[in-house]
């Protein structure tokens, strides 16, 4: 059996609350991770999902290095980024890429697509090709290379967040966070957005970590879950075994709740193989 890209162990996150912040002086921190143990499988997609506030956008965060963990290691393919420098990172920096939830903040309104695309390449040095590569990717996600010259808000949702993927993916990363991607978008523009996803994620043998509250379209992509509250892992495993026999009350009430489909029926009834 293959290493997992990652493993995590005894992760803990702290963070200034600043709600409780006084006046004069620093704030409070308090404890969103508590000491989280897990592995990520490497050419899969892993579901993460939770209340509101549970930590799991925390714990995305923590993975690409956006937050430092306070405790604990972060073990990236064989590297301990727990606390690496951002001089440290930078090498890395190519295999560890975000999707974003708001295409709309996330895309620079005065950058044309193309330029947007181009900056993680740029960034990294990669700049031999560089209008052919901005063509593979908007051709990766089904966008016409004409795309290169409009700008965001000549772009529909959909559109904007295929330009995020693109974005993504420029660099041919080895794992993609993906946090709430498709929660802004009609029903029948999330079906194709996570239709996309799965299809480059199985070319490109993509590790995956998919943050959601939609459980219906976790159990339809992802090959494992982890279910967390409150800052910790309440329950893990592979996605059969979570939804068919869940082993804690609360994994058995989000389940219980789940509501009518939000996304495409059509795409949640054809299961991955």
């Amino acid at each position: 059996m293959a290493e997992p890209l990652f493993t995590v162990r005894g992760l803990k996150v702290a963070l200034p609350d600043m709600a409780r912040k006084p006046p004069f002086g620093k704030a409070p921190m308090v404890e969103i991770l508590k000491g989280l143990d897990f592995d990520l499988p490497r050419n899969a997609i892993t579901g993460i999902v939770g209340e509101s506030g549970s930590g799991k956008s925390t714990l995305g965060r923590t993975l690409v290095r956006l937050t430092e963990p306070t405790t604990g290691s972060v073990i990236f393919d064989g590297h301990d980024i727990s606390h690496l420098s951002e001089a440290e990172l930078k090498p890395l920096r190519r295999d560890l890429q975000m999707i974003f939830q708001d295409p709309m903040s996330s895309l620079n309104p005065r950058r044309t697509i193309g330029s947007i695309i181009a900056a993680p390449l740029r960034q990294h040095g990669v700049t031999d090709r560089l209008s052919e590569r901005v063509a593979e990717a908007l051709k990766r996600v089904s966008l016409p290379e004409s795309f290169a010259a409009r700008y965001r808000h000549e772009l529909s949702g959909g559109q904007r967040q295929r330009v995020g993927i693109a974005r993504a993916l420029a660099l041919s990363p080895k794992f993609v966070l993906a946090d709430e991607i498709v929660s802004g978008l009609d029903v029948s523009t999330q079906a194709q957005i996570l239709t996309l996803l799965e299809k480059l994620a199985g070319e490109m043998g993509l590790t995956v970590a998919f943050i959601s509250h939609d459980l219906s379209v976790i159990r339809r992509l992802c090959r494992q879950v982890i279910v967390m509250r409150a800052g910790a892992i309440v329950e893990a495993g592979p996605t059969d075994a979570i939804f068919g026999a869940p082993k804690t009350d609360y994994t058995r009430e989000l389940i219980a709740a789940i509501p009518l489909p939000e996304i495409d029926p059509d795409w949640l009834g054809r299961k991955a193989g």
